[in-house]
This record gives structure tokens, sequence and C-alpha cells, in this order.
């Protein structure tokens, strides 16, 4: 169990608990660094940051998971200690907005090709105030019985190569990590081993990030092996590359992303030395070095 999450998500995009609820989970667990980096919008940090700050010994990181593209294939990019109140965010998340209610208009139209019901009204019920996304139509064909669980709905209708997985016109990773730069906040590939890349491609993508101004990798996760962890850290010392790690949380219900819960590393880059300076060694030992 680490000290610090810099990847959570939730009900402002696709996770399952209130922005308050989220930091109060996180606290209880030990950890007392808290990033919140909802899909494309912003729209939960004011409550998760009003929470934190009731908390003791809390610190807050105000972040986005901005998706976009890269050579013709959907990346996704956490913007870490960014000003929530710039002024470009505005049209951006529009922009996405837009991307999102068009990709799941289009999702429930091949569903329904395929023989399924129009489950449009329930993922967006499902969403509620939040970023409509895939998780919501699997829990609608949960909730119709279609599926048993939410994995059985993206292994047979809605993950990679299946009719719901509809692509969008994003913008590209210049544009998102532009706009994190313009925030202030720091730019880091999420998950890099989750888009089934070889490691010469992984490399190119980070040699982009870096033209493009970008600052880092996340290297722990869920998911991820130790041989890939250690591959991503060597990668980034060879790049000169900020690291940085999160539970990639969404839902209590998905054990395997508990919050503050990723394979332990150590490295001098790490991005929490420049997302809170003010911190002591004490405090890093504990949140870091002895997770």
């Amino acid at each position: 169990m680490a000290g610090y999450d810099l990847h959570t998500h939730s009900t402002a995009s696709d996770g399952s608990l209130e922005p308050e609820a989220l930091v109060r989970e996180a606290y209880a667990a030990g950890v007392r660094c808290l990033a919140l980096t909802d899909h494309d919008t912003l729209a939960g940090l004011s409550r998760a940051r009003q929470a934190a700050s009731e908390l003791d010994g809390m610190h807050f990181i105000d972040g986005v998971e901005l998706t976009c593209l890269w050579n013709g294939r959907v990346i996704h990019l956490l913007g870490l200690g960014i000003d929530p109140d710039f002024a470009g965010f505005g049209g951006y998340m529009e922009q996405l907005n837009n991307l999102r209610n068009e990709r799941a208009e289009e999702i429930a139209r091949k569903l329904v090709k395929k023989g399924l019901p129009d489950l449009l009204a329930d993922a967006r019920s499902n969403a509620g105030q939040g970023q409509i996304g895939r998780p919501h139509f699997a829990q609608a064909m949960v909730e119709r019985r279609l599926v048993l669980t939410p994995q059985q709905a993206f292994d047979n209708w809605l993950g990679q190569g299946k009719v719901g997985d509809v692509k969008a016109c994003w913008p590209t990773l210049e544009s998102a990590v532009g706009l994190v730069k313009q925030a202030g906040g720091f730019a880091v590939i999420a998950h890099p081993t989750k888009y089934n890349f070889t490691f010469t491609r992984l490399r190119a993508l980070v040699d982009d990030l870096l033209a493009a101004g970008g600052d880092g990798v996340e290297v722990s996760y869920p998911g991820v092996t130790p041989n890939h962890l250690r591959d991503l850290l060597l990668l980034a010392k060879r790049k000169v590359l900020s690291v940085s790690a999160g539970s990639d949380f969404h839902s209590p219900e998905q054990r395997w992303t508990a919050l503050g819960r990723f394979p332990p590393f150590s490295a001098a880059a790490h991005l929490l030395r420049s997302l809170l300076p003010e911190c002591t060694e004490e405090w890093w030992y504990d949140a870091v070095a002895n997770a």
C-alpha cells in the first residue's frame, strides 16, 4: 500500500464514487496524496479538493486524463498539477464532451444492429452528470441481464476490436500535451503497456511526448508485470523522464484497482517531488520509499 495515488476516477467520469467519497476512501486506505484524474473533465475537482482540505495531512493534486490520438491509436495522457481555472480548458472540454456523446450514439447504433436493445438512454442515466463512456454501456448490459458482469460486456461487446469499440476523432497527443503545459501541469503517458505496443513503438511514443514538451510516464499501475515495470523505469532513466504511479481506481467492486495499491518501486525522478516540493524527506519516505 502506497501513501499516494496519482491516477483515480470519480462519478464525474466513469468512476462509481462521488468525488468527496473517493477522497475519504483514499484517506481511510492510508493515501495522503491523491490526484483525481477523471476522463476528459474537470467537473469533480473542486468537490474533491474541498473534501481533501478537511482531512488532516491530506494533499490533493488537480488532475485529468485526456483522450488523444498518436499515430492513429488512442492514448491516454495524464495532466497532473494543472490549474483547473485555466481558460483554455473550456472549449477543449466542450469538444471532448461532444465527441463522447457522438461516440455513445454510434456505440448504441452498432449494438442495436447486432441484435441488442437500444442502451443509449440507460448508459446516459448511468453516466449521470459525468462523461459517458463504454463502462456505462457495460453497466446497462448487466442491469438488463444481457451479461453477468461488466468484464463480460467488454469481452463480448465493448472491448478492443469488438462491435462497441467505436473510434472517435480525438485531439492529437501534441495538442493534449500543449493544453496540460499551458495549464501549468505535468504531462504523463498513462498505463503505457496497456496499448499493446512493442517497446520499440513505446520508445517512439515517448520521443514524440518529449518533442511535444511532455514530462513523464506512468510506470506502476495494476496489471503491470515486474519485467515491464523494470523496463519502464529503465526507459524513463534513459530518456530523462519523470515517473508516476497510480491505481487507475474506478470502483470498490474492482478489487484489482484498490486505492493506493500498485507494485512498489523506487525512483529518484518521481513526479511527486515536483508536485509536492514542500514535503519533507520523512513524508517522502513514508509515502513512497517505504510503500
